[in-house]
């Protein structure tokens, strides 16, 4: 029957919302765990790489091939949303960074640098971070036995595979213009992969990379900044492999 609640059912009703509150009832529904609305996604991750520029590439889940890439700028000590864009992951889905088998078309998930950019063609207006023109002779070597893997080499050496390489000048349309991605780079374990990049859409989900449209790849390599040491996130929205988690 309706009427007035009693002192008693206020007091319980009082204890039930406070209690949902502790338990971080305060979530939106149908947000993942651990997630605050209205709350930048930098700000809510383990890491942002120390600088003030991070791009992140999120995906529903781990067998996803798409999802969005969003570059954010840190100003007065806050994350701010600078772009953003529908992107696309390996063909394979995502995988933990650090157990990653090279050949299974999987986006790698984790914190990393972006070394360098590089394209086909020149770089777009306003470019700062270092970019490297690709000729007919640039390749990237992937053969876990060569001395150059996970590394840009001009010519193939030796004791790079063709078959275990990529010749950049191949793919016009991906590598257009294209970033790093620092994923196994620094000392690489032989096997885990290589050639992970950010780079132009394709005509599918990718061998491992992220890759977004055309005008976003130009509008991010305009908008990173060298001095503002820019890192790449990716990840899933919830899970192990959440990027939140990074």
């Amino acid at each position: 029957m309706a009427g007035t609640p009693t002192r008693t059912a206020r007091i319980a009703l009082a204890c039930a919302l406070a209690a949902a509150f502790l338990l971080g009832g305060t979530r939106a529904a149908g947000a993942p765990p651990g997630a605050r609305p209205g709350v930048p996604l930098p700000e809510r991750m383990a890491d942002t790489g120390g600088g003030t520029q991070l791009i992140t590439a999120e995906a529903p889940g781990p067998a996803s091939t798409t999802g969005t890439v969003t570059w954010w700028q840190k100003r007065d000590g806050r994350w701010r949303k600078a772009g953003s864009s529908a992107a696309r992951f390996g063909a394979g889905g995502l995988v933990e960074g650090g157990s990653r088998k090279q050949g299974t078309s999987t986006t790698p998930t984790g914190l990393y640098d972006l070394p360098f950019a590089f394209g086909t063609e020149a770089a777009p207006g306003g470019t700062s971070v270092p970019y490297r023109r690709v000729t007919g002779r640039s390749w990237w070597c992937q053969d876990a036995g060569s001395a150059s893997y996970n590394r840009w080499v001009e010519p193939l050496p030796r004791d790079c595979a063709a078959k275990d390489a990529e010749r950049l000048a191949s793919y016009p349309t991906q590598y257009a213009r294209a970033l790093v991605i620092g994923f196994n780079y620094t000392r690489p374990v032989r096997g885990r992969g290589a050639g992970i990049f950010l780079h132009v859409n394709g005509r599918g989900a990718t061998a491992g990379c992220v890759s977004v449209p055309r005008p976003a790849m130009d509008a991010i390599l305009a908008w990173a900044d060298p001095a503002a040491r820019p890192h790449i996130a990716m990840g899933t929205r919830s899970g192990p492999t959440a990027i939140s988690r990074y």
